[in-house]
């Protein structure tokens, strides 16, 4: 069974950084698309940043120029830097993966979510 792991999230002061990791075990044949998703209170998740396996990136609008997405291929493991931090960004992350487990199948796989609470 794969598993993600995550870590870093916390309580952070306004403009202040965090670095959330997430690392991805178990029986994987590859690793397509990764992706960093966050669940405010009362609202839908929504997708903050994307990065495929070759390195391509992608970020929703509200963090443009604030998060970077990056992966380490060789350790399975992506992480998502959170740098001037604002309050509307507290929410609970959840990494997404891709990830092929034979040469045929493949489906995506969920971490169990990490609170990011940005307040004073």
């Amino acid at each position: 069974q794969v598993q993600l792991v995550e870590s870093g999230g916390g309580l952070v002061q306004p403009g202040g950084s965090l670095r959330l990791s997430c690392a991805a075990s178990g029986s994987i044949f590859s690793i397509n698309d990764m992706g960093w998703y966050r669940q405010a209170p009362g609202k839908q998740r929504e997708l903050v940043a994307r990065i495929t396996s070759g390195g391509s990136t992608n970020y929703v609008d509200s963090v443009k120029g604030r998060f970077t997405i990056s992966r380490d291929n060789a350790k399975n493991t992506m992480y998502l830097q959170l740098n001037s931090l604002k309050p509307e960004d507290t929410a609970v992350y959840y990494c997404n993966a891709n990830i092929r487990t034979s040469r045929l199948v493949y489906a995506d796989y969920w971490g169990q979510g990490t609170q990011v609470t940005v307040a004073s």
